[in-house]
């Protein structure tokens, strides 16, 4: 009999699967978790797709304008005096480019301008410094440059800290916004640094040039718009495709998520939640570029290339450091990032994550998991190896398909390792528990059983379990208020303070177990119960309040008797008072502790706000507080009163919590009826901060507040609502206290 009860407490099966799930649940919470490593394993499998199937739908709209080696070479190393710059956009503009864009940020003036060579050469004459101050700047060369191309957007870059430039303002694009505020979920930058204010002002427009890699270095995703001097701007793939629109505003929409897509000229582009899209790169191709070198000689077949296309002006020169790493390329020039990311656009092929992706990928690590879990006691291991194969080899073909087809990513690599993971921790757990299944037994009797619950467990082997069930329960707390200075005064009679304390403790024990309360343990003069444990009690939070009434007449019954008594220093005895916080919900009970030693607990956030609301019946002035659950189990059984909407310490979310005045013939006192009405008034007053609505019902409710021991809780309201007068809380104020203390 013995034997039959051990296996199916410790059966094989039965192990293999806790472990299974405890291994799966530690998966799914590295997941959510998403740490570093995670997070680049799955990247790195969307660069393998990536790989596997680049984009081959170039658009042949987009043109990059190279200030390659050759460039360098003919007209010298860069920073080139911006009369270059502005002859290439004449060229470009004559040769009928449809937009152009510059991945080049002019931070500072030029240096080779006549008026600077004036000022620092040496040995000139008047006449000759003079003339030479008379002319335009370079910037103005290329201002004007700017002018009559008509469509420049200059670049201008975000930084993570204050360049000490100052803080002008620089007005960003028009922006409709459809949902929520996107600003929250936007990339944001402290500063940026833009291009001298006259070639920003000469340019039609001016966008982002900052691209940020993901954790490994790699890009990969691009914001459409962020947020630099807290002002919004486009990435200048967006600005240039607007600009071409018509200047029309950027649409964002938002969703619960964050930011869902990203509108410009009548184009819908989906988004992550902060607003990337994810570039689906295609091989770099030399026929996308064009040499800065040859637009300047004016070679046809150069012009040709720039024949209504829009034209990113940038570099390939290594030296030059604006090199990105993508999917497909260690060492592509920053500008075609851009520029296939206006191609993505055009052609609709870029990259996009659904919104329910995660979720997605969650549920299939946890079904792979689960299918090992189930298969691995019931199959032989080839059987679930091969099974489990033909499922991962699945998830990688509809991972594939969905890619190549939809241009969508999911991620199978999770799902993939979290059945390997557990398949091979499942083999391996197998394999020990056949090794040493007898000596586990031995042990889990040995070190999980104490000899006075021996004979309790051998009727329930179940209980042997460290840990317990789930379930709902309410937890009762019981402090004796002052005890602190109670102890200093029987400091000199240590057996009369016990004595003391045992006369009280004795009757509030007795009310918890005439209830069907269990004592879970005494701390000091604290006493902690609960209720539908290990006896289940549809009625729990009744008699849970039933008790707490039960212990404050217990306590007055005692208090009756001191006042005839005197303490051991022959003052008279002081009356004792406590303070009963109760709390209902779901909680975690069983026997807990130790390999050597464990009790029947409870644990859980539940038994928490119970002990904290205990020690916020002071702070009301009434000596019972209970949480929302109980008063809605409780029902019309009790005289019920609505105390406050607070968030106590150590704890986000509010609790409305309630006192009670009496039972069930209290509640149907028209007296009672009153009172609480004229309570719930003051409530709504307070949180509506109608201050003079709320005074004026407390003077009423104080009529009768005696009889119901609600005078403190009056007085505390008033003395509130006094300090809000002074100090009013926000106008958007939810009425939430927020307590400071335990």
């Amino acid at each position: 009999m013995l034997r039959r009860v051990i296996h199916a407490l410790f059966g094989r099966s039965q192990l293999v699967r806790m472990a299974g799930l405890a291994l799966l649940a530690a998966m799914v919470a590295l997941r959510i978790w998403d740490p570093v490593p995670v997070e680049i394993l799955r990247l790195k499998s969307f660069d393998v797709l990536q790989r596997m199937s680049p984009n081959k739908s170039w658009s042949n709209k987009v043109t990059i304008v190279d200030i390659d080696e050759a460039s360098l070479t003919e007209y010298g190393q860069w920073p080139w005096p911006r009369t270059i710059v502005a002859e290439l956009v004449d060229k470009l503009a004559a040769g009928r480019a449809a937009a152009i864009g510059m991945d080049i940020i002019f931070a500072e003036e030029d240096r080779t301008s006549p008026k600077n060579f004036a000022d620092f050469a040496h040995g000139l004459d008047a006449e000759t410094k003079t003339k030479l101050e008379q002319l335009p700047s370079n910037d103005e060369v290329l201002a004007e440059a700017f002018g009559r191309a008509r469509m420049v957007v200059a670049g201008q870059s975000g930084y993570n800290y204050d360049l000490g430039r100052g803080k002008d303002k620089i007005k960003g694009p028009p922006v409709a916004t459809l949902g929520g505020d996107p600003k929250p979920h936007m990339y944001r930058y402290p500063d940026l640094l833009p291009n001298i204010p006259v070639l920003q002002n000469a340019a039609a427009s001016y966008a982002m040039l900052t691209v940020n890699p993901d954790v490994d270095g790699i890009t990969r995703r691009v914001p459409l718009a962020v947020i630099a001097r807290d002002t919004v701007f486009a990435t200048i793939s967006v600005e240039m495709l607007r600009v071409l629109g018509g200047f029309r505003p950027l649409v964002i929409r938002t969703d619960e998520a964050g930011i869902s897509s990203i509108g410009v000229s009548g184009i819908d582009v989906p988004t992550d939640a902060n607003g990337r899209l994810w570039v689906r790169f295609s091989e770099s191709d030399p026929e996308r570029y064009v040499s800065a070198k040859d637009i300047l000689a004016g070679k046809p077949e150069a012009l040709a290339k720039v024949d209504r296309h829009i034209v990113m002006i940038g570099t390939s020169a290594l030296g030059l450091y604006d090199i990105k790493a993508t999917p497909l390329d260690p060492v592509m020039p920053g500008v075609e990032v851009h520029a296939q990311l206006i191609d993505n656009i055009i052609t609709r092929e870029h990259i996009y994550r659904p919104n329910f992706s995660i979720a997605a990928e969650l549920l299939a690590a946890m079904l792979a998991g689960l299918f090992v879990i189930i298969a691995v006691p019931l199959m032989p291991a080839v059987v679930t190896l091969v099974s489990g194969l033909l499922i991962n080899g699945s998830l990688l073909a509809g991972a594939y398909y969905l890619f190549v087809s939809k241009s969508m990513l999911l991620d199978v690599t999770f799902p993939l390792i979290t059945s390997m993971v557990v398949f091979g921790s499942l083999v391996f757990f197998n394999y020990l528990q056949e090794e040493s299944q007898r000596r586990e037994i031995r042990s889990a009797f040995s070190q999980y059983l104490s000899p006075d619950v021996v004979e309790q467990l051998a009727s329930d082997p179940s209980k042997l379990i460290l840990g317990g069930e789930t379930k709902e329960m309410t937890i009762l707390f019981s402090d004796v208020r002052g005890f602190t200075s109670i102890s200093e005064a029987y400091k000199a009679y240590p057996q009369e303070l016990t004595h003391l304390i045992n006369r009280l403790l004795t009757p509030l024990s007795q009310v918890v177990v005439e209830n069907n309360g269990t004592i879970d343990k005494y701390m000091g003069d604290n006493i902690m119960a609960f209720w539908n444990a290990p006896l289940e009690y549809e009625d729990h939070a009744k008699k849970a309040l039933s008790a707490a009434l039960g212990m404050i007449e217990a306590q007055n019954a005692l208090n009756e008797q001191l006042k005839t008594e005197t303490a051991p220093d022959g003052s008279p005895a002081k009356p004792l008072a406590i303070g009963v916080g109760l709390n209902t919900g779901v909680s975690v009970v069983g026997n807990m502790g130790s390999d050597l030693r464990f009790d029947y607990t409870v644990l859980g956030d539940n038994v928490n706000l119970a002990s904290r609301l205990e020690g916020q019946t002071k702070g009301y002035g009434v000596a019972i507080l209970f949480g929302e659950r109980t008063a809605e189990l409780a029902g019309d059984d009790f005289a019920m009163i609505e105390v406050d909407l607070i968030a106590v310490k150590g704890k986000a979310e509010p609790e409305r919590v309630f006192t009670v005045a009496g039972r069930k013939d209290t509640a149907a006192d028209p007296e009672f009826q009153s009172i609480r009405k004229n309570c719930d008034e003051m409530l709504a007053a307070y949180r509506a901060q109608d201050w003079d609505k709320a005074e004026k019902t407390i003077r009423t409710a104080r009529k009768r507040s005696d009889a119901f021991g609600l005078s403190e809780f009056l007085d505390i309201y008033a003395q509130r609502i006094a300090v809000f007068r002074e100090a009013p809380p926000p106008k958007n104020w939810d009425g939430v206290f927020i307590a400071t203390s335990k």
